[in-house]
């Protein structure tokens, strides 16, 4: 798969110089529900920029492949549900079978390790991550870590060390942790959280977004982009909002790394097919299910 850290750094900032609101995303690298809501997330980082502060907050869905057998989970279930997602919100994911159940502790441990040691390339490694796992990779496998990590720039000796750094588990587990206290208002949305073996926790993607002067709101499991819109703008009413893009070229200009249609079109504000229809006359394609990736033709 393609990935760039290029548009990924420049507008992930890891110590935004204006920012109004910080939001604490809980999520997974390997959460279809994270990974379908990332046209929402693009749409803020247009809209917003660096007003909006960002910290990633890893959930893990599961430590080991066993925890899915326990709860009557299966690659054939899994299969069933992708294509359901697929076809719902339009992301590329290759809905085939795995052949096994896959645990998301070990990606999760990588984006922290990355937090801990190489926070320029947090939001890529979580970005390739994602990419990587809803096209089928087994990323709990050593070699497939590895190889992500290299496509985003890391340095694949520093990386296996950093995976066994007690400094990295130890804010795995307090990520962890986070995750599995959601806020009082988060559990009045019961609906929106999960069981964990000692209560309840929160969904991916949840945002909370929270302003310098102590206020904040909590937005558990997906939402429409709206929802976060609104959101902001009670938080911080004088928030500036630029202007959408004009063209699916401007796009992908502007996020320098590789996007799904569906996340050019939730920019564009336009349906699959004519966003697809624009990305087509500027852009070439990478496959992956249903749908793909767009990079920009070579001139």
């Amino acid at each position: 798969m393609h990935s760039s850290v290029t548009g990924a750094q420049a507008y992930f900032p890891t110590v935004p110089s204006v920012s109004r609101v910080r939001i604490r995303e809980f999520t997974d690298p390997a959460c279809p529900y994270a990974f379908s809501a990332e046209p929402s997330r693009w749409r803020l980082l247009w809209l917003y920029g660096d007003q909006i502060e960002w910290r990633r907050t890893m959930v893990v869905l599961s430590e080991s492949p066993e925890e899915y057998a326990e709860r009557g989970f299966t690659p054939e279930k899994m299969a069933r549900g992708l294509r359901s997602m697929q076809k719902r919100f339009g992301m590329p994911i290759d809905a085939r079978e795995r052949p096994r159940m896959v645990a998301s502790i070990d990606a999760c441990r990588a984006v922290v390790a990355a937090r801990v040691h190489a926070p320029d390339r947090e939001v890529a490694l979580l970005r390739a991550l994602r990419v990587h796992d809803m096209a089928g990779d087994l990323l709990d496998e050593p070699s497939a870590l590895c190889a992500v990590a290299r496509e985003v720039g890391v340095d694949t000796d520093a990386f296996q060390e950093w995976l066994e750094d007690p400094e990295v588990e130890e804010e795995l587990r307090a990520d962890m942790e986070a995750a599995r206290h959601p806020s009082r208002a988060a559990r009045a949305l019961d609906h929106k959280l999960a069981d964990w073996d000692d209560g309840r926790r929160y969904t991916c993607p949840s945002y909370l977004m929270e302003t310098p002067g102590g206020e904040s709101l909590d937005l558990p499991g997906w939402q429409p982009p709206e929802t976060y819109e609104t959101a902001l703008a009670n938080l911080i009413p004088d928030v500036e909002r630029q202007p959408l893009p004009e063209s699916a070229e401007e796009v992908l200009r502007w996020a320098g790394e590789p996007l799904a249609t569906a996340e050019v079109a939730a920019l564009l504000e336009r349906d699959l097919a004519g966003a697809h229809e624009d990305l087509a006359g500027v852009a070439e394609e990478e496959p992956v299910g249903a749908d793909g990736y767009w990079t920009l033709a070579s001139s």
